[in-house]
């Protein structure tokens, strides 16, 4: 005779009170392990992960990008292209300019020299203006480009040109294309990261098109910062339900996110709300330390002049975004400047105010943190690049002593990275005109940074409307002179 055990059920309103404590435990115990488990699980598949990090074509030497961005338009004869013939014929009439070049036409003058003296700085002697004593230190590590052109004359479009490769609104900048061809080394922070102008002076033309994703899913887009306050709002997650609670809340939330989303697949807000919540979940531990610059040493402090009135608000975003690039975010970008005239480059009026007064809020906050990330071995992995939206014209303004925009030539420095240090690239004419050799367009510069980090431009597409699409559209040639 056989005796068969059953194992029933154990009825729950018969244990005693320890098993009830255990199992509680082991319940809670499971749901704290899957809210440490799942972050990492989907940091780790691209599948589940739009922003896991992942190689690009081949080996980039730059890790990350530190993008300083002079809005509104910097004079290139009055900061690095130093023209000689321009002080010679300061006065006299531009033979065969065209009056529609820059932005006010009716308001046209003759040649105008720099206010500004130039002396020579480095081992190759490069021209600096007197207005950058802290940056002229340190042009033996930087390459320049003195024939950058764009093609548009109006704030608005040189932005959106500079910043996604077209002059029109509605296509993805160059932050959210390089996250979506590498994603990002830190789950908890965001991939692309914006700062802009905190004084009160607002925000670029174009707003945040200029760091949207256009068509690419809205996962890429940038993350800016709050001009005033807290960075970001809402970090603290506050005392109202413990860590498990909000856990399984995102979870729920998740799941009806997912559910809708698979009805509506090509929905990719939706798609970019869903990782928000997340990454807005993961952001309440990490992002506080990230962004307290409190917690650098006194000389770091210093360095950048944290406590000068003149440049202390730019100094702090310069040393975030050393903070950030260190903790593994993708791109960060820096706004000088605010809307538009002089609350920005824009030295419509007077160039001599407008040009120093900005200068002296940004010349040793960036030099502080070219000399940041060097001492720290980070300047060889991230690629620091300093241009605005196009330069400004040789002539006077008529009515001030400013001068009006000019597309025909800007120049771009390059640090770090991967870039050749000292290499001098590209020629103006003799006024600083227009780019005569080696002109260097949108195209080519975003050919070039790209390629830096790893990336072929030619096949980082993404397919919208029938068609791929690239940031540097059907063109873009690499600058490889300044490619170490």
């Amino acid at each position: 005779m056989s005796i068969t055990k059953v194992f029933a059920t154990p009825d729950p309103s018969r244990a005693t009170r320890r098993e009830f404590l255990a199992r509680a435990g082991n319940g809670a115990g499971l749901l704290a392990l899957a809210s440490m488990i799942q972050p990492e699980a989907i940091a780790a598949d691209p599948s589940l992960n739009p922003l896991a990090s992942h190689p690009g074509n081949f080996p980039g030497k730059a890790k990350s990008v530190i993008w300083l961005f002079m809005n509104g338009g910097p004079s290139q004869v009055d900061t690095w292209d130093y023209k000689p013939e321009l002080a010679l014929r300061d006065g006299k009439e531009l033979p065969g300019f065209d009056k529609n070049t820059g932005f006010f036409t009716g308001q046209v003058g003759p040649l105008m020299k720099s206010p500004f003296k130039f002396a020579q700085h480095g081992k190759n002697g490069t021209w600096v203006s007197e207005i950058f004593p802290s940056l002229s230190k340190h042009v033996d590590d930087l390459a320049i480009l003195y024939s950058c052109f764009t093609h548009t004359n109006n704030h608005s479009p040189a932005l959106f040109e500079i910043n996604t490769g077209m002059s029109r609104m509605g296509f993805p900048c160059m932050g959210a294309w390089v996250t979506y061809g590498l994603g990002t080394e830190n789950q908890n922070l965001p991939a692309f990261v914006v700062m802009y102008d905190t004084l009160g002076r607002g925000i670029p033309k174009g707003h945040a098109q200029n760091w949207g994703t256009g068509f690419l899913p809205g996962v890429f887009q940038g993350t800016a910062l709050n001009a005033q306050g807290a960075p970001i709002n809402n970090l603290d997650p506050g005392r109202e339900r413990s860590a498990i609670e909000q856990r399984a809340q995102l979870d729920l939330l998740g799941r009806l996110n997912k559910r809708d989303l698979a009805r509506h697949p090509q929905d990719a807000e939706l798609a970019a709300r869903i990782e928000s919540f997340e990454l807005a979940y993961r952001m309440q531990m990490a992002a506080p330390e990230a962004l307290d610059v409190a917690r650098e040493s006194k000389a770091t402090k210093e360095l950048y002049g944290l406590d000068d009135k003149k440049c202390g608000h730019f100094a702090r975003q310069c040393l975030m975004a050393r903070r950030l690039v260190e903790r593994g975010v993708r791109v960060v970008q820096i706004y000088s400047g605010g809307m538009e005239n002089e609350r920005s480059w824009d030295g419509h009026a007077n160039i001599a105010d407008n040009h120093s007064g900005f200068a002296q809020e940004t010349d040793r906050p960036i030099a502080a943190l070219l000399t940041d990330l060097k001492s720290r071995g980070l300047l060889d992995q991230t690629l620091v690049i300093c241009n605005g939206e196009f330069g400004r014209l040789p002539i006077v303004q008529k009515g001030g002593t400013g001068r009006d925009h000019n597309p025909h030539a800007f120049t771009t420095w390059m640090a770090g990275g991967g870039v050749k240090a000292g290499a001098r690239y590209g020629k103006t004419d003799e006024m600083g005109h227009k780019a005569v050799e080696n002109k260097v367009s949108i195209n080519d510069l975003h050919a070039t940074v790209l390629h830096l980090l790893g990336i072929d431009h030619e096949k980082l597409t993404y397919r919208f409307n029938g068609r791929n699409f690239r940031l540097t559209d059907v063109a873009g040639q690499i600058v490889k002179e300044v490619v170490a």
